[in-house]
């Protein structure tokens, strides 16, 4: 149990990416006024925690819906998470992410009247329930044989939440102690454990595989 729960604690961690969302967030907030920057904190946390639980208890009956096996998800989420590692090892993850907030951050110097809400798009979607992050749950939910072992996995992907929610809220004097450099050295860190992780998914979706032919 406890090793269930620290392997999805570090996946969790890996695959929303605090270190990675949080400057995205200050970027998309700055200058904002407090009231809507915790308004925007508080809401995007709540819906990716809806879709995250969505899929995690849902994804299962989407898999047998689709005849798709647990062994071949296994694979193919393996592989999804090992792309996103490969990505955070070399950055582009990081600058897809600046380039959709800066796309917002323009138009809202088009229209300084109004502030944004970014708590949907692309804050809880898809920079903390994003595509790794549900094919997460969905992998750690299909190895999760009893409600105990599911309240373990809940557990993980709701501390990562809830330290998001932390950073959100203290985001400025984070950016300032954090700083870019070490911001780029975390995530490339990060993404080799990720990498690790998702190549050990992907045996075990080919062992299994094998064993059920």
């Amino acid at each position: 149990m406890l090793e269930l729960f620290i392997s999805a604690l570090v996946t969790f961690f890996v695959a929303i990416d605090p270190p990675g969302v949080a400057p995205i967030f200050f970027a998309l907030t700055d200058g904002s006024p407090k009231a809507h920057r915790r308004a925007m904190a508080y809401k995007s946390i709540i819906i990716a925690t809806g879709v995250l639980l969505a899929f995690a208890l849902g994804g299962r009956i989407l898999l047998d819906a689709m005849h798709i096996s647990l062994d071949a998800f296994r694979t193919a989420g393996g592989v999804l998470l090992f792309l996103m590692a490969l990505e955070m090892i070399f950055e582009k993850r990081t600058e897809r992410r600046e380039e959709r907030a800066g796309k917002l951050t323009e138009e809202h110097e088009t229209h300084p009247e109004t502030w944004d809400d970014i708590s949907v798009f692309p804050m809880a979607i898809p920079m903390l329930a994003g595509p790794g992050a549900i094919a997460t749950i969905m992998l750690f939910m299909s190895e999760a044989p009893t409600i105990a072992h599911q309240a373990v996995v809940f557990g993980a992907v709701g501390i990562n939440l809830l330290i998001c929610l932390v950073v959100f809220l203290v985001i400025g004097p984070v950016m300032k102690f954090v700083g870019a450099s070490m911001a780029a050295m975390v995530t490339r860190i990060l993404g080799v454990i990720l990498a690790a992780l998702a190549t050990q998914f992907i045996f075990d979706g080919i062992h299994g595989a094998f064993m059920a032919g």
